[in-house]
């Protein structure tokens, strides 16, 4: 699509959709983002895009979104076309336009020596525009087949997989063991950053093409893992990575130490299923420590504010990244930068360089009142492998909550042993073209390559979705995503 605005960019001047102020927001369970955005705005943020002739935007997105055709649109104020343009990648583009850390805006063109276009906020705004034109709807299948599909779980990759599947005319069912379908989507993210309204519209669109849901079972246990093998024609597992790492240190037994996803989907009022936040999740009044300064660790704080914690403070085991790219960092690959989180805004203690050494119940009373920590500074070896050297020992912090946010290992492969099913070194499936070593059993999203964002999770069952398609019919017609040799596309891990 061409483009009769080439200098946008010199006209304009990078704008997102804003947040709401941090002083505001921290007060409620709202999403903090701005709810309205003007036309016009978002019009002059699409003539910014420069229509590259080799759009290195595409080449960071994941799942190829073909994003210059969709700011050209929207420019020219022909959103429904823009919506059909972002489909044609993405089954749940408010998914990604609200949560993806955007890896196609830190390689878009701009980039490299200005500000670049504001596609996160473009893609949320024409997903937004299409709902509440009602633009979007149920779109079933024309005629079936005779396969039935079994899906896995219902974060994003399994639900991208089954609306695929269920597309080319198959008939899917999703188990989930939770009391909802959703996955990370409904109970990983808070309502803060994600309104569950929205996870629910999209499922009612999945419902409503055919998509059959069987939630509160679990592969395993409800149902014998053989039956995956045994009365479908094939079946995709896409559980995520759901293996917490843990800091096996000493007191780590004491009451009050919690993992980041035993914390947040019973401490958001959208994800605790209108049951009363647990006391020993419920953050007022309290010092917490979150351990780790990631995605889910930010979640973590931002919570504990909302609830209502006297401090919080988020520990890194890492040095802080630097506000500039660091040499050999270069555009276009991702900036190793430091970013402030959303719950960071709101307040809060940023410590980096603190290796935690233990925690310490000082009053007898079997729950976690300090956590003791060492200053370390990490410097490179003969070997160029970074060292950490302590600086500063016997750090003491106030905790009366600890939450451990450091990562996940990958999936829980324990109900699924009956199959047999052989596993990477890395601790996921081993597949070959998305299919376990189990003829017709396939993987997708975390379970297939390990821990990484919702943008990848959509684009790994998309494929996979095509890979099953041609297991069961010889071919597809189903539409590619992963699968390219760009070595610029952001690394899953």
């Amino acid at each position: 699509m061409s483009k009769d605005h080439p200098d946008g960019y010199l006209k304009h001047g990078r704008e997102p959709i804003h947040k709401r102020d941090p002083d505001e927001r921290k007060g409620d369970f709202e999403e903090i983002w701005e709810q309205k955005w003007d036309e016009d705005h978002l019009k002059s943020q699409g003539e910014r895009c420069m229509s590259c002739g080799t759009p290195t935007c595409m080449s960071g997105c994941p799942i190829g979104n073909i994003i210059p055709d969709w700011n050209d649109l929207v420019y020219r104020g022909d959103w429904k076309r823009a919506l059909e343009r972002l489909h044609a990648t993405n089954n749940f583009p408010e998914f990604t336009g609200y949560n993806c850390p955007a890896p196609c805006e830190n390689t878009c063109t701009l980039n490299y020596n200005d500000d670049p276009v504001t596609i996160k906020s473009i893609e949320r705004a024409i997903v937004d525009r299409g709902w509440e034109e009602g633009w979007i709807e149920p779109d079933p299948p024309e005629q079936r087949t005779d396969y039935e599909v079994a899906i896995v779980g219902s974060g994003p990759a399994g639900l991208a997989a089954a609306q695929q599947l269920n597309r080319a005319g198959h008939y899917v069912t999703v188990y989930e063991r939770d009391a909802h379908p959703g996955g990370l989507m409904r109970y990983g993210i808070p309502d803060a950053k994600f309104s569950k309204k929205k996870v629910e519209r999209r499922l009612d669109q999945l419902r409503e093409e055919g998509i059959e849901f069987e939630c509160g079972v679990e592969v395993g246990e409800d149902v014998p893992p053989e039956t995956l093998a045994e009365e479908y024609d094939a079946a995709c597992i896409a559980v995520g990575s759901q293996k917490p790492i843990d800091i096996p240190i000493d007191g780590r037994d004491l009451d009050g130490i919690h993992f980041a996803m035993e914390y947040l989907p019973r401490a958001n009022p959208g994800q605790n299923d209108g049951v009363a936040v647990p006391e020993a999740m419920d953050a007022e009044d309290r010092s917490v420590v979150v351990l780790g300064g990631g995605d889910t660790g930010a979640d973590c704080v931002g919570t504990a504010h909302r609830q209502g914690a006297t401090q919080v403070v988020q520990i890194e085991l890492l040095p802080r990244p630097p506000e500039e790219r660091p040499e050999g960092n270069q555009w276009p690959d991702q900036p190793q930068t430091y970013e402030k989180s959303y719950s960071q805004e709101e307040g809060g203690v940023e410590e980096y360089c603190v290796q935690t050494q233990e925690f310490l119940d000082t009053d007898g009373d079997g729950a976690v009142d300090e956590l003791h920590a060492h200053r370390v500074e990490w410097d490179q070896n003969e070997d160029g492998e970074w060292e950490s050297t302590v600086v500063e020992e016997g750090m003491g912090v106030e905790a009366d909550m600890v939450l451990i946010a450091a990562g996940f290992d990958g999936p829980e492969e324990t109900p699924f042993d009956p199959l047999g099913l052989e596993m990477a070194d890395d601790g996921t499936f081993e597949t070959d073209d998305y299919q376990t070593s189990v003829d017709g059993i396939f993987a997708a999203g975390d379970a297939n390559s390990g821990p990484s964002l919702i943008v990848w999770a959509i684009g790994e069952g998309r494929d996979a979705a095509r890979h099953i398609d041609e297991y069961l019919t010889g071919e597809t017609d189903l539409p590619p995503s992963l699968e390219t040799d760009n070595e610029m596309v952001v690394s899953r891990r």
